[in-house]
């Protein structure tokens, strides 16, 4: 399975990658993260139990909750912040944040990519279910509130 999303932001990538990479922040910008548990906190890599929202249009007002295990490693170097998730059903996908600048803003993408044992029951199951209901729909929610909570903060 692999999924990605990207999103133009009109900020420099450091604030970007700096409010990204607080994961403690994410509940209150984000409306769709209920909560995030540190497990191990360090200022490069975390273990963090993550717990978000996926909206069902269909039915007003309905949501399925998830959450998931994850390390997550910020390289400042290389301006990365990259997610292994180690448990549940996307148990060894990895994720991969960039921020690449534009002449416009900040271009922001998130990279999932998760291999199956099983490719014919990946391309069944994962791709439509794991990969396009739920992580495509909540990393989409997730950049659109990220670039409203720093554009809005960010005066423009």
């Amino acid at each position: 399975m692999h999924s990605e999303n990207s999103i133009l932001i009109c900020a420099d990538p450091q604030r970007i990658f700096d409010i990204a990479a607080d994961l403690s922040q994410w509940p209150a910008m984000l409306p769709h993260y209920r909560w995030i548990t540190y497990l191990n906190r360090s200022a490069n890599r975390n273990i963090v139990i993550m717990a978000a929202w996926r909206d069902l249009p269909m039915f007003t007002g309905a949501k399925i909750p998830i959450h998931w295990t994850s390390e997550q490693d910020i390289d400042r170097d290389k301006m990365e912040i990259r997610f292994h998730h180690l448990k549940a059903f996307t148990k060894g996908m990895l994720v991969v944040w960039t921020f690449t600048p534009t002449k416009d803003g900040t271009e922001v993408r998130i990279v999932h990519d998760l291999h199956s044992s099983l490719p014919f029951l990946g391309k069944l199951l994962v791709e439509p279910i794991v990969g396009q209901f739920f992580i495509h729909f909540i990393a989409n929610q997730t950049l659109k509130h990220l670039k409203v909570f720093v554009e809005r903060t960010n005066g423009v």
